[in-house]
């Protein structure tokens, strides 16, 4: 898969979830062997939810450089929950990565996902409450 495909996949499967009702592409570019996407979507209850990711092709592979995937309140005053790969938690498990929780001081391990995988996660969450 080239840049520009993995870009349509993303496109593809954010209008395909039963979980966004409204897409809002911020950025997306390709720039030699890296590129980046971000989006602001509305789920189906009303939440808002930003993803930002930027990736490279290497030997072929897709690889992950950067994410964040910001979940919050409709009012985008409460966060819900937050995954990034931000360098500020050297001490944790499976550093970078990591998720706030509820709040900015609420930090677990996390681990690193693409923006493909996380759409699917975050569904397969949601479908359980």
């Amino acid at each position: 898969m080239d840049l520009h495909q993995y870009i349509a996949a993303i496109k593809e499967t954010l209008d395909n979830s039963a979980i966004i009702s409204s897409i809002d592409i911020v950025d997306e570019r390709v720039l030699l062997s890296r590129g980046y996407f971000r989006a602001r979507l509305t789920l189906i209850n009303t939440d808002f939810l930003e993803i930002a990711e930027s990736f490279e092709i290497q030997n072929d592979p897709l690889i992950t450089l950067d994410y964040r995937y910001q979940w919050m309140d409709a009012s985008k005053q409460i966060l819900r929950k937050r995954w990034d790969s931000v360098k500020h938690f050297p001490r944790l498990p499976n550093f970078p990565h990591h998720i706030h929780i509820g709040s900015e001081s609420n930090v677990e391990p996390g681990q690193s996902r693409n923006s493909l995988e996380f759409i699917e996660f975050l569904e397969s969450e949601l479908n359980q409450n």
